[in-house]
């Protein structure tokens, strides 16, 4: 797994890991492998729950899963929550027909790639460190909202207060290890073979907190073969 974080997200060409999780939307487990040789699938790892932007990007690419299914493509949302958390946070907030799995030591961000961003006091280094000065001299700019662009760590306390979401103490424990967990989409072809891939990683955290382009990733998926 390190080497993998080393070398970097997976890129086009290479060959997707297989990683086994525990299924939210139903029963036992759910892995890469169930849909190798099957089907095309689009891979999202988000952070957990408690990220506010997280659950907004679900909610959106959830909307595409009917336009994705008629490519032939599945969709696998995973999220660094405890499964019984992220069941109970779905069950409020369902959304019919998702595919998700729970991954709180956050395996599968590794296998492909994605750093654990670290915060310090004076130093960066993208994508694996980031001074808490250059992090809050960002800008967030969600329309609709938040009243104005504000910096993560600001945005996020408002969006999860405007959200009514409260922060439990499974949300706490996965805040403190993984709060700076780099996130990523991976479309694979039918053979698991990465396609596509929308990263945090990239250009200095340009898409930081940033969700993949709806009419980019139906491009992509457009090309596959079937």
């Amino acid at each position: 797994m390190s080497s993998r974080i080393e070398a970097g997200p997976l890129q086009p060409g290479e060959r997707a890991p297989n990683v086994v999780l525990d299924a939210i939307t139903r029963e036992g487990k759910i892995a890469i492998d169930d849909f190798r040789g099957q089907k095309p699938l689009l891979v999202g790892l988000y952070r957990g729950l408690h990220c506010p932007f997280c659950r907004r990007h679900i909610a959106a690419l959830s909307q595409l899963g009917p336009a994705l299914r008629e490519q032939g493509i599945e969709n696998l949302t995973v999220v660094n929550t405890p499964i019984e958390r992220a069941r109970l946070y779905f069950r409020y907030h369902p959304m019919p027909m998702l595919v998700a799995a729970s991954d709180p030591e956050r395996v599968s961000h590794q296998a492909f790639g994605l750093p654990n961003l670290q915060f310090t006091e004076g130093e960066t280094a993208w994508p694996r460190k980031l001074s808490m000065s250059d992090a809050k001299s960002m800008r967030v700019e969600l329309p609709g909202d938040l009243p104005a662009p504000m910096d993560p760590f600001a945005a996020l306390d408002y969006l999860n207060t405007k959200d009514e979401f409260e922060i439990t103490p499974a949300d706490q424990q996965m805040m403190a290890t993984g709060v700076g967990q780099l996130v990523g989409h991976f479309l694979l072809d039918r053979d698991g073979i990465v396609r596509w891939t929308f990263t945090e990683t990239v250009e200095g955290g340009r898409h930081m907190l940033g969700a993949p382009n709806a009419a980019e990733l139906m491009s992509a998926a457009s090309q596959l073969p079937h």
